[in-house]
């Protein structure tokens, strides 16, 4: 079996944590307010999550036969997670929900990933996109309490 399918889902996924990535680093670096010395932190946490997942999925899609996406220029046109230039008024509130919104698209195209791979028959992306999908959850639910 090529696994054709789930290389283009490995191949979105790259690009995706890439951008969700630089949205979170956006936010570290642009926020402001109550919370600040707690939150701050954490988006150096909830980036090394997703980088650690990035690099996973990069080198399953090599191993699988496939190319990832390398470059600004091929995450930002493959991305389906929006960015744009960061301004200083936003809220803390906004930006967790701009990051909040990419954890659930995240989530969605795990699920995607794992019934794409699934039906390919490859369990090895299976698992991944599952690690992956517990760990965006649990970010998610934490997300959810802290924005009320």
């Amino acid at each position: 079996m090529s696994k054709e399918k789930t290389q283009e889902v490995l191949n979105q996924t790259v690009a995706d944590l890439s951008k969700a990535a630089a949205l979170i680093h956006q936010t570290h670096w642009y926020m402001r307010g109550s919370g600040f010395l707690t939150l701050h932190p954490k988006m150096d946490e909830f980036m090394d999550g997703l980088n650690e997942h990035l690099d996973e999925f990069a080198e399953r899609l090599i191993t699988i036969g496939g190319s990832p996406v390398s470059t600004l220029k091929e995450f930002d046109e493959k991305s389906k997670i929006e960015l744009q230039p960061a301004t200083w008024d936003k809220s803390m509130s906004e930006r967790l929900q701009d990051v909040l919104n990419a954890y659930k698209y995240l989530a969605k195209l795990f699920q995607e990933g794992m019934d794409v791979a699934e039906s390919e028959g490859d369990a090895v992306t299976v698992d991944l996109y599952t690690v992956a999908l517990g760990d965006v959850e649990k970010t998610i639910w934490m997300l959810e309490a802290e924005l009320g």
